[in-house]
């Protein structure tokens, strides 16, 4: 499995857990064994990392907090479907993120877990993502 890299894809994923390591007390995690235990639906929010540009041509990097809710468990990854567009992407941009394609994501990424309502598990698996990551 290729994971997102920020020189190639203009985006990647911060590792929760080397966040956590020096402030425990302000950034919390949930502990590893919940971690461990997703399973398909539920929802696991990630820190993005994302380069983008603005109407000027300047490119900075910019962080911001998603849910994706897991469509796979893989042994050593999951892949999860991103529950909406990053503000920093335009839904009609050819770029990669937006509302509802796949992201693959490590347990070190998980920095909150989730389960939403069934009406809406139920509505988002009724079809395909918008675009599959490779595999």
């Amino acid at each position: 499995m290729n994971f997102p890299k920020i020189d190639i894809d203009h985006w990647a994923l911060i590792s929760g857990e080397n966040r956590h390591r020096p402030a425990p007390d302000t950034f919390w995690i949930p502990p590893l064994e919940n971690r461990q235990e997703l399973k398909f639906g539920d929802a696991a929010k990630l820190i993005f990392e994302i380069e983008a540009e603005d109407e000027c041509g300047q490119v900075s990097r910019e962080y911001e907090r998603m849910w994706v809710v897991v469509s796979e468990v893989r042994p050593q990854y999951f892949i999860g479907r991103l529950t909406n567009t990053p503000m920093v992407c335009n839904e009609n941009s050819r770029f990669y993120l937006m509302q509802d394609v796949e992201v693959p994501f490590l347990l070190e990424n998980v920095i909150d877990i989730d389960r939403p309502p069934k009406a809406y598990l139920d509505a988002l698996f009724s079809e395909l993502p918008k675009k599959t990551w490779p595999r």
